[in-house]
């Protein structure tokens, strides 16, 4: 039985992925700080306690994990969160716990899986990235730094393990419908001065409730997860390929005019 490991499956992108995986017969770990176990008739997920900014709390997720498997076969890291506001006035514990969570909480699981995987000489990990990494959107600036730091890591960890085996990708997924809009910490300060925020932040969250449903995302990972030979990078939605094609295409000072015009 081939096993899945994913961080942040409690919501969202997460949990519809962890469904999708058991569904098809992988035996599936879920590590977050708010899930659960159960099993829903069509496959069994197995939760552990889990907050990815504690390198302790990873390390004991994971070696709970191995007391029940042997391997792995795909490692997501999926956990991640936002927050928004004029880069001047974002406190700097804010941009932080920005990193923390999205960027250094990725490095954590990635210290804990890796002695797996070079022990079995294989595997693959999955970063789930976002489109912002590549254009960085105003007044969600540690938001798409942290994903463009995540992407940069990915691609350094590829040439690092590619001799033990180990296959590295990212998804980049544009806007897609989850509780993440409604988790992400807004702050307003400075709105007097900068005051394109609460609009800009307003046209983000309009596109994302209207954005991609989890379940897409969730198959997509599915695919990618089973691809023999995977590929570093990819996008999730047609347009937003388009968008990333004409980034490498355009000026760049051209592509980031137009990015500030949507917001």
């Amino acid at each position: 039985m081939q096993t899945l490991l994913l961080t942040g499956g409690s919501s969202g992108i997460g949990l519809a992925t962890v469904q999708h995986f058991a569904h098809r017969g992988w035996r599936v770990f879920e590590l977050s700080r708010n899930g659960k176990s159960y099993h829903d008739g069509k496959g069994e997920i197995i939760h552990f306690d889990c907050d990815v900014c504690d390198e302790q709390s990873v390390n004991e997720a994971v070696h709970k994990v191995m007391k029940m498997t042997d391997h792995l076969d795909v490692v997501i890291s999926n956990a991640g969160y936002g927050i928004s506001g004029a880069i001047e006035f974002t406190k700097s514990d804010d941009a932080h716990h920005q990193f923390e969570v999205n960027f250094f909480g990725a490095y954590n699981l990635i210290r804990a899986v890796l002695p797996v995987l070079r022990e079995q000489k294989g595997g693959h990990i999955i970063f789930t990235s976002s489109v912002a990494a590549v254009f960085a959107i105003p007044y969600q600036a540690f938001y798409s730094a942290s994903k463009a730091a995540l992407n940069a890591l990915a691609l350094a960890l590829q040439n690092e393990v590619r001799e033990f085996g180990i296959h590295v990708s990212v998804l980049m997924p544009g806007d897609v419908a989850t509780s993440f809009t409604d988790r992400r910490r807004k702050n307003e300060v400075g709105n007097k001065i900068y005051t394109r925020i609460n609009s800009a932040v307003t046209a983000m969250e309009k596109d994302e409730r209207n954005g991609m449903r989890p379940q897409q995302m969730a198959r997509r990972l599915y695919s990618i997860a089973t691809k023999s030979n995977p590929a570093p990078q990819y996008v999730a939605g047609w347009q937003y390929k388009l968008f990333c094609l004409l980034d490498r295409l355009l000026p760049k000072r051209f592509a980031n005019w137009v990015v500030g015009k949507l917001y």
